[in-house]
């Protein structure tokens, strides 16, 4: 059965500039740059019957584009130890304008919703063992400004996510332009 989500790519120069950030923490199993992406609405693991309702379903949801970007950093969870580190999102409202449309779709495919409250991010780095607290906070301080310039957003990526041990491969299903309500199978 796949396991899915619904997420949005990232342009090649802020993968870039995320992938600079992505050095400098001991233990950190840093996100590869081709696998930047903003997860919007996890799905997991379904049926076949339920993969195709929902990839036709996702075709529906149309939006205006918009611009986004990049801003700060953060960790998961906000408190205890971190497992994950993060860049933020400075949130638009068509983002979240979005991400209700796509909520909407997968309810009504009968989609399960996560328990945990939607905090738009982008992973850089998951840790087993997070990294000594003066080291991180220095890496945290030498960064505290960051921010990319804004970058379009016309389109969301369905993906399937297949586990391994050295983490999950992330393969596009299909693509689908919210403008022109165009979908193309990847």
């Amino acid at each position: 059965m796949p396991r899915l989500f619904i997420a949005l790519d990232l342009p090649e120069e802020t993968a870039a500039e995320l992938d600079r950030l992505c050095v400098g923490l001991p233990g950190a199993r840093w996100t590869d740059p081709g696998d930047f992406h903003l997860t919007l609405r996890f799905i997991g693991e379904v049926d076949h019957a339920t993969f195709c309702e929902v990839g036709e379903a996702l075709a529906s949801v149309s939006l205006r584009p918009f611009e986004m970007r990049l801003k700060g950093l953060g960790e998961f969870p906000p408190r205890g130890p971190m497992h994950t580190l993060w860049a933020g999102i400075e949130a638009p409202d068509a983002l979240m304008q979005l991400k209700r449309r796509l909520d909407r779709v997968c309810d009504e495919a009968g989609v399960a919703r996560e328990k945990r409250k939607f905090v738009p991010h982008v992973t850089l780095a998951r840790f087993r063992e997070p990294p000594p607290h003066e080291r991180y906070a220095s890496w945290l301080a030498r960064r505290a400004l960051f921010r990319t310039a804004p970058f379009p957003v016309s389109h969301f990526t369905l993906y399937s996510s297949i586990l391994r041990s050295d983490g999950a491969e992330h393969v596009p299903e299909a693509s689908y332009d919210f403008v022109s309500g165009v979908m193309e199978r990847v």
